[in-house]
């Protein structure tokens, strides 16, 4: 049986009575968030108090269950829930005890001592209040006030909280201002106190009453269902495992943990079914010594996934540095496997030379795929796979190696390797941070003996992504038959042998070849200084680049078994995924398709014209014409692609050209086609008031260096005017120092927002796409007011196709001052749409 009313702290803490926190709860949890609304209620309520002193506050509930060890002379409770509020009231009683000590009368310490936080004739039972093991220290230094009290922990950290908030509204005209905040803290605070019964099943309602306060994560129930199981070898358990096992894994880590150990049984577990999926498996467990070996396999398995999220705590240097690689590769797929492989180590049943051997192919794996343009395909299911899936007749390395090798696992063969290194948009593959790190280990692969600080390095694009006339003509010089520039310079930008490594982005540019070489001919790279032996940068010199590097990938990465086999594939999926998300009112071509593929513009159209694919009559010649040899797929259609083009929205001129306003180039293709974009937001920088760092100055540096003065001046006004309307600059970390103009923050409760993005090379990005999942502009017709105010610019179009992705426009339109007025006066309504206020 149940019982609850309300009460006051006053009410819980007078008398003997003990509130015993369980090993199974979690540590003190609550932040400076926490904190400072509950100090903003208690300062509030302390100020109506004085006219209304029957004025209360509720704060929540409380959740207590008789303890099984109940003593005779003092009422003793488990806090099944409520421990984070009535920890963070105990520590604030401690502050407000200090306070009136030193500053009003000694004998205030051992009063509220007496009344609210210790049993003094009860020794047994000297605290009213025992946290959880974690946090005892560091609670009882408050208690005592011992120099440790307002430690670094999280219950220092509150006492020094409180201990500061007192100090700010102690108004010494006022003796009675503290003592009325004392008041409503004991008298005012209203919780209602939940009192299970005897025969009540504490854990089950200790699960359905957590929804207040700090969510408990699924490794706090987790922990609490296994010492539920505990009950009296909980003690010794958590000291000698659990414990240990807390200081080495954080709470997130720990949730991880216990969903890579479902994973090796049952690779289709969801991450979100942890909790859930654990307690099945121990509801087959019946006695203490059990859960005990379970909590101890635990322990082991934690402590190898330390090393893999620290692989500087691991001792063979190989091993060490292949978790290092697989560390920076930022995938949690690979977890499972890793975990694996250490356990199979510490079992005996693996070398460290095998387990880093396995490592190498899965970083191999990794690497490959992605340069064939296979970055994401299915790889989270091959890699979950992997541990229950792979041969366990074989060592563990070639195992690995096989189990990668068969099946459509895309593991690329050296042949494909050398095929893609010419043809891939390596630059639209892939993430940013990826990407990267396969240029920055090709770098290692030289052995140089001066190597560059990698952090200090950015992807450039030799021949440029905004080619000048200089370049125009250089191209042109290897055009061949109908070729056209924009084909063929679209088909090289983002391959692998038009990029290199560089600190000088922003001073490389759009320079002239002339000019880059002899920069990259003094560069500490070797990626770099290989090109500057080159007399001229085209097609030729760009392929024999590919082909160089493609052999030293396959030195340096070994590829799958001969079971792989060697067939060629082009990935006409990706193409298709990009055609099917094509939006009406749009158009493509040829060109930018085979970029996106890395194919060639006849072998796009051949293969249109003779398989079946979405939205086939959107691919037109780069001029907007339907190609004269154009027939549909499938034989029995005869209507004109002009006809349904015209009827979706799509524009022609006079001469029968599509607007190339409505042409979806490759870069917004790899958009549809849902590869990783250049800007992710959960990498940008904290929000900086204006030329307050580095990356501010960078950003005007590159600016000031890149555009015209007038271009420059007319993008910093508009800058000057976001802040002024209350928005922030956010900064992005990659080489080319981009702009966001922030409208809400991360933190805020919708989540962050922003309209727009500027590249100090000359492109204003409208985020349509970042848009389309946050409120308000989650609302369509939202985004269609806002295109439609920007569309009115002059100098700017941007058609409603593009509604879902990130259009743009050069910055050279701010040069206008009615332009820029105009722009200005849309962000202010942007802005108070995003913020709820007038604009």
């Amino acid at each position: 049986m149940v019982a609850a009313h309300e009460t006051t702290l006053r009410e819980l803490l007078e008398g003997a009575k003990q509130y015993r926190v369980p090993l199974y709860q979690r540590t003190y949890s609550w932040a400076d968030s926490q904190l400072k609304r509950l100090w903003e209620d208690i300062r509030k309520l302390a100020e109506e108090r004085v006219e209304n002193p029957s004025l209360t506050h509720f704060i929540g509930s409380l959740v207590l269950a008789p303890s099984p060890t109940l003593g005779p002379s003092v009422s003793e409770f488990l806090v099944v829930d409520g421990q984070q509020r009535l920890t963070t009231l105990s520590i604030l009683l401690c502050a407000i005890r200090d306070h009136r000590a030193k500053h009003e009368d000694p004998d205030h310490r051992d009063r509220i001592d007496q009344e609210y936080l210790i049993n003094k004739y009860k020794p047994a039972h000297r605290l009213k209040l025992v946290p959880t093991q974690a946090d005892r220290a560091a609670y009882e230094a408050c208690l005592e006030a011992t120099p440790q009290a307002g430690g670094s922990d999280q219950v220092g950290a509150a006492y020094r909280f409180f201990a500061a908030q007192l100090v700010a509204v102690d108004d010494p005209d006022d003796p009675m201002d503290i003592e009325r905040i004392e008041d409503a803290v004991i008298s005012g605070m209203a919780l209602v106190s939940v009192v299970a019964g005897g025969g009540d099943n504490v854990y089950r309602i200790f699960e359905s009453l957590n929804n207040t306060g700090l969510k408990l994560t699924q490794a706090d129930l987790l922990r609490n269902y296994l010492f539920m199981r505990l009950p009296t070898r909980g003690d010794a358990v958590y000291d000698s495992l659990w414990f240990p096992l807390q200081k080495q894994l954080d709470s997130g880590e720990l949730e991880q943990l216990f969903w890579l150990d479902l994973v090796h049984r049952n690779p289709e577990v969801k991450q979100t079914d942890t909790y859930v999926g654990q307690q099945e498996r121990l509801n087959g467990l019946h006695t203490e010594a059990e859960i005990e070996a379970e909590v101890r396999r635990l322990c082991r398995l934690g402590a190898l996934l330390r090393i893999i999220l620290h692989p500087d705590e691991e001792q063979d240097p190989e091993v060490r540095r292949r978790l290092a690689r697989l560390n920076a590769w930022d995938t949690t797929t690979v977890l499972p496997l890793l975990l694996h492989l250490l356990d199979r180590r510490k079992q005996g049943t693996a070398t460290s030379d095998q387990i880093a051997s396995a490592m190498l192919y899965v970083e191999s794996y990794f690497v490959r795929r992605l340069l064939i343009g296979r970055a994401t395909a299915s790889i989270n299911r091959v890699m979950l796979r992997s541990v229950t899936d792979m041969r366990k007749d074989l060592p563990v390395d070639e195992a690995v190696r096989t189990y990668l090798s068969v099946g459509r696992k895309y593991y690329a063969t050296d042949a494909n390797l050398r095929e893609a290194a010419r043809s891939i948009p390596f630059y639209l593959n892939g993430r940013a941070t990826q990407r990267k790190l396969i240029l920055q280990w090709l770098e290692e692969s030289y052995g140089s003996k001066e190597p560059v600080a990698p952090a200090s390095l950015t992807i450039e694009h030799v021949m440029p992504q905004s080619p000048t006339a200089e370049w125009r003509q250089m191209l042109s010089e290897d055009l061949q038959g109908e070729e056209s520039f924009a084909e063929v310079h679209e088909a090289l930008v983002h391959t692998l042998g038009n990029l290199t490594l560089t600190g000088y982005n922003a001073e490389l540019s759009n320079s002239s070849f002339l000019v880059k070489r002899a920069q990259l001919g003094k560069s500490g790279v070797a990626l770099s200084r290989e090109i500057a032996d080159q007399k001229r940068w085209g097609r030729p010199e760009i392929y024999a680049r590919a082909d160089a590097l493609a052999e030293q990938i396959i030195t340096t990465w070994p590829g799958p078994t001969e079971a792989a086999g060697n067939k060629s594939e082009v990935p006409w999926d990706v193409m298709n995924t990009a055609l099917a998300a094509l939006p009406a009112g749009s158009w493509t071509s040829y060109g930018d398709l085979a970029a996106l593929i890395g194919s060639h513009p006849v072998a796009v159209g051949a293969r249109l014209s003779n398989h079946p694919a979405p939205n086939a009559h959107r691919v037109l010649q780069a001029e907007g014409v339907v190609a004269p040899n154009f027939h549909w797929a499938d034989p029995t259609r005869t209507d004109a692609p002009q006809d349904l083009l015209r009827a979706e929205g799509v524009e022609f001129d006079k001469y029968g050209r599509a607007s190339q306003a409505q042409r979806i180039g490759v870069e917004e293709l790899a958009q549809l086609a849902g590869m990783p974009q250049q800007d992710d937001p959960g990498q940008l920088l904290r929000p900086r008031s204006r030329r307050s760092n580095s990356l501010d100055d960078r950003f005007l540096e590159q600016l000031t260096d890149l555009q015209d003065p007038q271009v420059a001046h007319g993008t910093v006004a508009v800058l000057e005017a976001w802040a002024s309307m209350g928005g922030t600059l956010l900064y992005g970390s990659g080489g080319e120092t981009s702009c966001f103009l922030m409208a809400r923050g991360k933190d805020h409760e919708l989540g962050n927002l922003w309209p727009a993005t500027i590249y100090p090379s000359g492109k204003f990005e409208i985020v349509f796409q970042h848009l389309s999942t946050r409120p308000p502009f989650d609302d369509i017709t939202l985004r269609e007011q806002f295109r439609q105010r920007l569309d009115a610019l002059p100098g700017v179009k941007i058609a409603p196709a593009k509604l879902a992705l990130r259009p743009g426009f050069p910055l050279d339109v701010l040069v206008d001052v009615t332009a820029r007025e105009a722009l200005i006066e849309h962000l202010r309504w942007f802005h108070g749409q995003a913020t709820h206020t007038e604009g």
